[in-house]
């Protein structure tokens, strides 16, 4: 994936977040190349605090990328975390869209051996147990400098459960991979991350 596809993918999101913003229901034209089943997210975030405005997507790919995206960035607009993102905002925030590999168990004995099994920067880990679920993109323990312990520890909170639940239960742990790009300024140039 360059430069040229990921532009196409941030500005498929920021088109399609701007159309809920606006009220208009007819969803962008997709990109041919955007055919393919893949998981995807969009973040939305405050420009040029970089603080984050909403975040959803699909990690299993359920979806062809460029419905993937669609319909993460419809949902993004209203991240229950946040209020609904308004049609000023969203001209005023940057927008991210993370491709996804489809995600695979991680096979392990021990909560070490977990740790042993993660790489900071390459893993996206989604974690479930007793009905809970959580999941951090590859990039988030990047971004707040985070170890493979505290990532963990993030990660159980994420899912609502205690930070150490994955030390003292077996919970199913799965690991995907995401390709990321981003806005440099709100609409501007397209990088990958």
């Amino acid at each position: 994936m360059n430069t040229d596809f990921g532009r196409k993918a941030v500005k498929l999101a920021r088109l399609a977040a701007e159309a809920e913003t606006e009220g208009i229901d007819e969803d962008p034209s997709i990109p041919e190349e955007f055919g393919e089943p893949s998981g995807a997210f969009v973040t939305i975030n405050r420009y040029p605090s970089g603080d984050l405005r909403g975040c959803i997507g699909y990690p299993e790919p359920f979806f062809t990328l460029g419905e993937a995206i669609v319909q993460s960035a419809r949902s993004a607009c209203h991240d229950p975390r946040f209020p609904p993102l308004t049609s000023k905002e969203a001209k005023e925030c940057v927008f991210e869209v993370t491709v996804l590999t489809p995600p695979e168990e991680i096979d392990y004995s021990t909560s070490e051996d977990l740790i042993g099994k993660i790489e900071i920067g390459r893993d996206g880990l989604i974690m479930s147990y007793r009905g809970r679920r959580g999941l951090l993109l590859p990039q988030v323990p990047v971004e707040w400098s985070w170890n493979p312990v505290q990532y963990l520890e993030q990660l159980s909170m994420k899912a609502g459960l205690s930070p150490d639940i994955w030390r003292k239960e077996r919970v199913t742990m799965e690991r995907f991979g995401g390709t990321v790009f981003a806005e440099t300024s709100p609409g501007g140039e397209t990088v990958k991350k």
